[in-house]
């Protein structure tokens, strides 16, 4: 999938995400530096912002660094559900990061936290076998894999990680659920993400994709839904809205949530999902148009 077929496919799906609130003024700028005078807490995508894939964009560790030494207040906001939050932990301190593991809010937390409302159930689950079950230890899941019978035994659906997913799985999901419609909890909206060699295919897509054949409408958890900003701002105290700024690469997922959130919006033109393209002709489009437009980080 290429950037133009991601972007179709996020608009495609506008009707099952957040309304646009307001428009901003596309100020552009050469990074995050040149906002800092006018924010306090910078609440950061990290693909397409932090990192491409596993290799830290140029220069960011250093002006993150800046940022914090300058006191301001930097948390990670991303969709980021497949890994256990411990593995990201480590995989930002190689990269040249410093965050306190509280300061990380992914939509792995978010999900589990709406978890803690519903009643307990033997759930499916989309994710990575490989990378454990660190986190999720205490709900009951078992691995939707290429039985069946395992779909058709789960009471609700859990879909996080999105790596090791196919074509033969969905269809079996999709069929499973056609027969015996359940929830679908879906913890990374995002439809794609950006990786060295291109896009990956995340959660996100193959939850509309089963929305659309099956008629089951997913609950989603991450940008660009309130819930996990609402989790972020647990981590502030007495936020002054007009000074946060949520930075990101994705118009869909980044922008559309910051507005909705309240804050301001800076869209990543030089990296991650619009790397090498135009950004104006798709903020028109979409009519999400961000407060700030950087270069770079």
């Amino acid at each position: 999938m290429n950037v133009h077929e991601a972007f179709a496919a996020y608009e495609a799906v506008r009707h099952r995400l957040p309304t646009v609130a307001r428009k901003g003024a596309c100020k552009q700028l050469p990074n995050l530096d040149a906002i800092a005078e006018e924010m306090d807490v910078f609440l950061l995508d990290a693909f397409g912002v932090l990192n491409i894939g596993e290799t830290a964009i140029a220069g960011v560790p250093e002006r993150i660094r800046g940022l914090q030494k300058a006191g301001k207040r930097v948390l990670v906001v991303s969709n980021a559900a497949g890994f256990p939050h411990a593995n990201l932990m480590t995989k930002y301190r190689n990269l040249g990061y410093d965050f306190a593991p509280e300061d990380v809010i992914t939509s792995r937390k978010t999900l589990l936290r709406g978890l803690q409302s519903e009643p307990k159930c033997h759930w499916g689950l989309m994710a990575t076998e490989s990378l454990g079950r660190a986190d999720i230890e205490d709900l009951n899941i078992t691995y939707l894999g290429e039985d069946p019978a395992v779909y058709d035994a789960a009471e609700a659906f859990l879909l996080i990680g999105g790596a090791a997913w196919t074509l033969d799985r969905q269809a079996m999901l999709e069929a499973s659920l056609v027969q015996n419609p359940r929830p679908v909890y879906v913890g990374n909206p995002d439809i794609v993400a950006p990786r060295e060699t291109g896009f990956s295919t995340e959660p996100g897509a193959f939850a509309h994709q089963l929305a659309d054949r099956t008629g089951v409408s997913p609950r989603f958890f991450g940008k660009p839904f309130q819930n996990i900003f609402d989790l972020a701002f647990e981590r502030l105290e007495d936020p002054d809205m007009q000074r946060i700024v949520m930075v990101g690469d994705s118009l869909h997922t980044d922008i559309l949530g910051g507005q909705i959130a309240g804050v301001k919006t800076a869209l990543i033109a030089g990296f991650g999902f619009f790397a090498g393209n135009d950004v104006m002709a798709p903020i028109e489009q979409s009519g999400i148009c961000p407060d700030f437009i950087l270069d770079r980080p």
